[in-house]
């Protein structure tokens, strides 16, 4: 199926696997790359020693074209630029609209930028710029969300600029990716349902609880870094919200200094990067402190299993996910029920599969 992202990225097929931190890691990249999609590497929880090895991991596990995705108001970003162009990345996903230098930048180098918005107007400052093309989710998708449902929002970008759009947030299968074309996109991005594969690295009992959830179980909660975040609901995320804020930050600082040290960040780029983060977001400094929580408690559940200790950022979708093919599989799934979809919409006749 060729779309303006298969064109754009040089891909088989317009799904893009999108960069979650802490599981979006070689094997699930390039596992994702030699199924035919574009698979993102997220750098965000990587020092940039870690990250060029990841990067070279891939290339060594596929030919296909990959991407990373990196914090565009991160201090150390115009490095990790440098890093993937050194590289020869195809694609550049940005969780933050990158700044015109950046883009502009990567754009000089022939690697492709794609920002990851969730508003109209920040994709219409990123197609200003010169974005390639942007991803934008809905308030369906996992992680930091924003309140508008997909199928609001996507004909509302799609309608404002005049670049591929890939649609985030709630999309998981065929019929979904036959949805997102209908409103103008050029693929889809999930990440829920990339995870939830047998190439994902993260751990059997974590899987197990997503596989439980049902989509009542996905919540939206500002008690892990103050600001809205989709995961599942556990005794954890219940406790956090009862928490105190002196007990809360306290944990904060603590967990801070854990992630300097897996990170390789200094203590002055950590501060640097969260008056980066104040200033891009408007956020309050208990705020800024409490976001040193997200990586800390991801990594917990994501790489060490513990879903007591840890927190499980999720969209709805999980609540409707009930298996674990490999991404090749899933990947020919999802092709093979877009084109019945296409095929039962042009034929009435067409009987569904059973």
């Amino acid at each position: 199926m060729e779309t303006a992202l298969t064109a754009l990225v040089g891909v088989r097929h317009p799904v893009v696997q999108t960069g979650m931190g802490w599981v979006a890691g070689p094997r699930l990249v390039s596992a994702t790359a030699n199924a035919g999609a574009l698979g993102i590497l997220a750098s965000a929880t990587m020092g940039l020693d870690h990250l060029r090895d990841a990067v070279r991991e891939v290339k060594s596990r596929t030919d296909a074209p990959f991407g990373v995705n990196l914090r565009a108001d991160a201090g150390d970003a115009g490095d990790r630029v440098r890093i993937i162009v050194e590289e020869g990345v195809r694609v550049a996903s940005f969780a933050l609209a990158p700044s015109r230098e950046l883009i502009a930048e990567l754009k000089e180098a022939g690697v492709v930028v794609v920002p990851s918005v969730g508003a109209r107007r920040h994709a219409e400052k990123v197609a200003a710029w010169g974005a390639d093309a942007v991803i934008v989710q809905g308030g369906e998708g996992g992680g930091h969300t924003g309140e508008v449902a997909t199928s609001v929002l996507l004909p509302q970008v799609v309608d404002a600029v005049d670049i591929p759009v890939v649609a985030a947030g709630g999309f998981h299968d065929g019929r979904g990716l036959v949805a997102a074309l209908a409103y103008g996109a050029a693929g889809v991005a999930m990440g829920t349902r990339f995870l939830l594969t047998s190439d994902s690295t993260v751990p059997d009992a974590v899987k197990a609880r997503y596989l439980a959830a049902t989509v009542k179980d996905v919540t939206v909660t500002t008690a892990v870094d103050g600001m809205p975040h989709r995961m599942l609901r556990t005794d954890l995320v219940e406790a956090l919200e009862r928490a105190g804020r002196t007990r809360t930050l306290a944990r904060a600082v603590r967990r801070a200094a854990g992630f300097r040290r897996l990170s390789g960040l200094t203590w002055s780029r950590m501060i640097r990067d969260g008056l980066a983060m104040k200033h891009g977001r408007d956020l309050t400094w208990s705020q800024v402190l409490l976001a040193a929580n997200t990586p800390m408690l991801l990594r917990s559940s994501m790489v060490d299993g513990r879903t007591d200790l840890g927190v499980m950022a999720s969209g709805q979708v999980a609540g409707v996910i009930d298996d674990l093919p490999s991404c090749e599989e899933l990947i020919a799934r999802v092709m093979r029920e877009a084109r019945e979809t296409l095929d039962r919409l042009a034929d009435p006749a067409v009987s569904p599969p059973d």
